[in-house]
């Protein structure tokens, strides 16, 4: 970590540390789009409820909303996210949550599954998806499941962000060159 704090990013360090001393902020989607709406910004691409946030968003939120803070967003609206999505009672949103960081944006993606087989049902129906191709699927809830969650964490960004690399090619894990590819 010396060496990446010496030649990478200066100050790494402390960022880090920083980092791990603060508090998360929480944040429902609504609540982070009303604060982009509020902001004194002109963004790339639109802010509006019911698209999804794009990098420079969470990078707004995370490095000048709240000063280089974590930030979690949940509850986002279920016509963005997975059909396999837990639907909130409000039935807008699901169950799903983003863990955001300063200079990357989105570190963790999450969600709970749903549980109950007639949404999943439901869902399906909503979005054309044939239920014949997800049969196996629907049989884990027919024949019992319980509550339950997932969540995935982007090695290549965890790498970018703990090291102060700039560019995420430079994080990836095995050479990248044309033609390196087998299959």
């Amino acid at each position: 970590m010396d060496f990446f704090n010496t030649w990478i990013e200066k100050g790494i360090l402390d960022r880090l540390n920083d980092l791990v001393e603060k508090d998360f902020i929480q944040l429902t989607y609504s609540e982070a789009v009303e604060l982009l709406l509020r902001a004194k910004k002109k963004f790339e691409f639109p802010v509006k409820w019911g698209l999804d946030l794009q990098s420079e968003h969470e990078r707004y939120i995370t490095e000048i909303a709240f000063g280089g803070r974590p930030v979690i967003i949940r509850d986002y609206p279920k016509e963005i996210k997975a059909f396999y999505m837990r639907q909130n009672d409000d039935g807008k949103t699901v169950a799903a949550m983003d863990l955001l960081v300063p200079r990357i944006g989105e570190l963790i993606g999450g969600s709970q599954r749903e549980e109950r087989l007639e949404y999943l049902e439901n869902r399906l129906d909503e979005l054309n998806l044939n239920k014949d191709s997800y049969w196996w699927y629907l049989d884990l809830r027919r024949f019992g499941s319980v509550p339950h969650a997932g969540f995935g964490l982007g090695f290549e960004r965890l790498v970018q962000f703990a090291t102060g690399i700039d560019n995420i090619r430079d994080a990836i894990p095995f050479p990248r060159a044309p033609g390196s590819a087998d299959f």
